[in-house]
């Protein structure tokens, strides 16, 4: 009998052993090289900024005010001057759209609009726009087939993919998004050829979701984190699911390592092998809450990395990187809400100074 409860106590102390290591396993201790630094804060603060960097330089466009009225704003910061300069507005104020860089134009792609009578509410867009910074002129482009917002734009062999968002049900005789009417989170795959102006379907992504980090690592894309089932997170619900497409054989592949920590409305950015998902937001019945999580998603090893955490949780923020630093801008540091007097956005301008996976 002794021995009977020498092996169970044994196989309880394995058990044990084995749980406190998941957390082990799912990311890494945090990296002591890399460490954060602030610089010059962007002029306006808001929530729902998006950001992406061109030309060495980065813009950071939206904005969301209260009672969800899109800002429309166009910001460009100059690293060598640690300035900010206000440019020309988006030529139509919107929210939630995906931004693509190629060839030194900035691309935007749908998006949400504020319906011109009625409640407010997110009716979505199907327009694409491209940005010249170097002339600071917009110029409209063929529409995608799919109106949606909260989606992903991504680059590969100078063609655009849009990946997921939300939008309508098909046959829907709503017109806009809200958290009390049906709406869907969308797994809708297009891709845009900027030389012929045109957009053509591809495969559709396996996980239908909105809100989530998107990057391109060695030809391959990763949608990674988000929300499903809808684009309000006080209706929706975060995963931790990444997913890879190959573009060339039209294929998404098996699932890959979950993100450490689930989240959606993230910021992020590539460098180095390693795409670094940054922030993001939860909510629950008695939980609103943002991240200062910091997590670099390696595909080469399949493998999680755990960084130092933001300075200040936030969510709807932009970020990308100058050379080997992630700028991080802006956002609202309180989760699931828009209401006036609740919204708590800030001007910070975060910086995080990162080694190369390789």
């Amino acid at each position: 009998m002794r021995t009977v409860h020498a092996l169970v106590r044994a196989a309880r102390a394995l058990a044990l052993a084995a749980i406190l290591a998941v957390p082990a396993l799912l990311a890494s201790p945090p990296a002591a090289a890399q460490k954060w630094t602030t610089a010059a804060p962007i002029p306006t603060g808001a929530e729902e900024v998006y950001g992406i960097s061109a030309n060495g330089r980065l813009y950071v466009f939206g904005g969301l005010a209260p009672a969800w009225k899109p800002m429309g704003m166009v910001m460009e910061y100059d690293p060598g001057s640690d300035r900010w300069t206000r440019k020309r507005d988006m030529p139509v104020f919107l929210h939630h759209v995906a931004l693509a860089t190629m060839n030194g134009k900035i691309y935007v792609f749908g998006g949400f609009r504020l319906p011109e009578k009625g409640a407010p509410a997110w009716e979505p867009v199907n327009t694409a726009w491209e940005y010249d910074p170097a002339t600071d002129t917009w110029r409209a482009l063929a529409p995608s087939p799919v109106a949606r917002g909260a989606h992903n734009a991504v680059v590969v062999d100078n063609r655009i993919h849009l990946i997921g968002g939300a939008g309508l049900h098909p046959g829907s005789k709503e017109t806009a998004l809200h958290p009390a009417r049906p709406h869907r989170a969308l797994g809708t795959h297009e891709v845009y050829d900027p030389a012929t102006n045109a957009w053509s379907a591809r495969a559709e992504m396996p996980t239908p979701r909105n809100h989530g980090a998107a990057g391109v690592v060695d030809g391959r894309i990763y949608v990674i984190g988000g929300r499903i089932g809808s684009v309000f997170i006080t209706t929706a619900s975060n995963t931790d699911i990444v997913e890879e497409y190959d573009p060339k054989t039209d294929s998404w592949g098996r699932l890959l390592a979950p993100m450490p920590t689930a989240r959606s409305a993230v910021a992020w950015g590539v460098h180095g092998g390693r795409i670094y998902v940054v922030g993001g937001e939860v909510r629950q019945r008695e939980y609103w809450g943002t991240f200062t999580s910091v997590e670099a998603f390696e595909p080469r090893t399949n493998s999680w990395t755990r960084l130092p955490g933001l300075p200040m949780p936030r969510h709807g923020l932009a970020a990308d990187f100058i050379g080997n630093r992630l700028h991080v801008v802006s956002g609202q540091v309180q989760s699931g809400t828009n209401a006036p007097g609740l919204v708590a956005s800030v001007d910070r301008h975060d910086v995080l100074v990162v080694e190369s996976a390789r």
